[in-house]
């Protein structure tokens, strides 16, 4: 229960207490200083607490933004303050120092070295008259704006994707506004997004036309599912760190399920086996979310971090076309999702991953080719914050760390390419069985750690992780498909699911502010290095079948450590009350 102390004199038919009453608050009336004073002695240090003066006249939704978001331990607006358990400590100073006023509170919370949450109200009003005639010239400002239509307005996210802002959002938040009515959360709605995702999975493994109709139209509501239950956070303020982990963690569970759905029913229907073409999907895809996380993390706190590229981007922003075709040419969720769906259920699971590599790749092209002359033409200065960042999503297991510990490199990018590019072309120009792909994987792991052997803040350090991303998936792949049995892309596509997972557990982690998994995980499960040589080891020792047998064996292992830990880890995150995050998530 969350704790409002109403400060002054009460004020003939003011509505204030029923309003903090319906946010939730147990509100308790403080007419003079000593009153307020002991109220604010007597609620628990755990509990949210806000001070709001009694003269208060504004939006339930001003008063909502200002005091019951979850992601900041304290808030302010003109008239009202509160303050988590975090930050009661330095409420209590400063009411001590300043008196019990929420104007005053809240300046004094800030010198006491806390930040203090002020939201953006816009046309939402939010003040404390002076005298009646004040107060009934706010009243009339007041009743002249509808706060409904401002939350509805901004429960959708500031910067989307052309298909998500005029296909979906425009009934979407309707749908958020139904949920927050009836109670639901938005962890529900995620997994009810989750689950029809899966079932549209299960009727493209059907392989009937129908069964891909079905696929098609199930997806599409799947991802208006998952734009409602973001809208339904903004719109309710129901934000969590478990919520934004489910919310990242299921838009990649769904859509990899979904071509496995593909590839099951193209066997079904005809007999194609269009495996490889699904985990090449899978591949490209994770590539192109490591290039973005790790460009942002290089370029998140770096100074003097400004280049021509950016500000000729900035510039085209301000020409309203622009904006959307950029949008779109980086083929984000929406539109990605409305292409799967269309030629799932028009065309075949062949078709529909041939139009949508080539998309991925045009995609892939365009947004790596900008980030690089970012990169070439700023003269940024990154942070050992950055290359630590960029450390921890390289995933460098114990042979990666001893090479490092001992050499030298001073091209990191050049020096993880050559690696990668040689044990992904030897594995694919060899037979299989061939020993010539596990020296080259033994190459690579030496690579890998000179690569890393220093801290990553060149120019073009942030490729390196992605380098690293594409070199395992595609060596685990083109084994895969050098030993031509049944059995071993299924198998490769498995594992490489299990890996990107945690890659991309290791993403959230970092953007929660609770740094990377732990070092016995990433040792357990060899690293990017490790299991690439070991696959690569297992290619040469084993028959087709044996071969096939040991890489799911591989999948399950690492699936099983690594969603262990990872759940294991967000649920304790959020049963001890880490901070509040919402993850706007990937634009693409």
């Amino acid at each position: 229960m969350s704790t409002a102390i109403v400060t002054g004199q009460p004020v003939p038919g003011s509505s204030l207490e029923g309003d903090l009453r319906a946010l939730g608050f147990d509100v308790r009336l403080a007419p003079d200083p000593a009153d307020a004073a002991a109220a604010l002695a007597g609620v628990p240090g755990d509990q949210r607490v806000a001070v709001v003066d009694a003269g208060f006249v504004g939006h339930v939704h001003a008063l909502r933004l200002g005091l019951t978001d979850p992601r900041f331990s304290a808030s302010a607006i003109p008239g009202a303050v509160t303050a988590q358990a975090a930050a009661r400590p330095a409420l209590e100073r400063a009411a001590k120092e300043t008196g019990i006023t929420p104007d005053a509170l809240a300046h004094g919370i800030e010198a006491d070295g806390t930040d203090v949450h002020r939201p953006e109200l816009g046309e939402l009003v939010a003040a404390v008259p002076a005298d009646p005639q004040a107060r009934g010239e706010v009243r009339r400002a007041v009743d002249a704006v509808d706060d409904e239509a401002i939350r509805l307005r901004t429960a959708v996210k500031a910067r989307d994707g052309f298909f998500t802002t005029y296909c979906i959002s425009p009934y979407s938040r309707y749908i958020a506004r139904w949920c927050a009515r009836r109670g639901l959360t938005p962890n529900q709605v995620t997994t009810a997004s989750l689950l029809t995702a899966l079932i549209a999975a299960g009727c493209a493994a059907t392989g009937t036309r129908p069964g891909f109709v079905a696929a098609g139209v199930l997806l599409l509501f799947s991802f208006v599912l998952d734009c409602t239950d973001g809208q339904l956070a903004r719109y309710s303020l129901q934000y969590s760190t478990l919520g934004a982990w489910l919310d990242a963690t299921f838009d990649r569970a769904k859509e990899y399920a979904y071509y496995a759905g593909l590839a099951l029913g193209a066997a079904n229907a005809t007999g194609d086996d269009v495996w490889a073409l699904a985990l090449g999907a899978m591949v490209l895809q994770t590539c192109r979310h490591v290039v973005d996380f790790s460009f942002n993390e290089a370029n998140h706190d770096a100074t003097a971090n400004t280049s021509p590229t950016a500000a000729l981007s900035d510039k085209l922003d301000s020409v309203g076309w622009t904006v959307w075709v950029r949008r779109m040419i980086v083929l984000p969720i929406g539109e990605r999702w409305a292409l799967i769906a269309l030629f799932t259920a028009l065309t075949t699971p062949r078709i529909t991953f041939y139009v949508l590599l080539v998309g991925c790749a045009l995609a892939a092209c365009y947004t790596t080719a900008g980030r690089v002359l970012r990169s070439l033409t700023r003269r940024a200065r990154r942070t050992d914050r950055a290359a630590e960042a960029l450390a921890d999503l390289a995933d460098s297991g114990p042979l990666a760390e001893t090479v490092a510990r001992i050499g030298r490199s001073a091209a990191a990018p050049v020096v993880a390419a050559l690696g990668g590019v040689a044990v992904v072309t030897v594995s694919a120009l060899t037979d299989f069985g061939s020993a010539w792909p596990a020296v080259a994987a033994a190459v690579y792991c030496v690579t890998s750690g000179l690569a890393v052997a220093r801290p990553l803040k060149g120019a073009l350090d942030w490729l390196v992780p992605p380098i690293f991303r594409a070199s395992e998936y595609l060596t685990i792949l083109v084994l895969a498909a050098r030993a031509d049995v049944n059995g071993a892309l299924p198998a490769a596509f498995g594992l490489v699911a299990a890996v990107a997972y945690h890659h991309y557990d290791t993403v959230y982690r970092i953007r929660g502010g609770t740094g990377a998994p732990p070092r016995w995980l990433v040792r357990t499960i060899g690293g990017h290095e490790g299991r690439t040589l070991v696959v690569a080891v297992l290619a040469a020792l084993l028959t087709a079948t044996d071969f096939t047998v040991a890489l799911t064996a591989c999948a399950v292992f690492v699936a099983l450590v690594v969603l262990a830990e990872s759940i294991r880890f967000w649920v304790a995150s959020a049963r001890r009350g880490a901070p509040a995050v919402h993850d706007e998530g990937e634009p693409a």
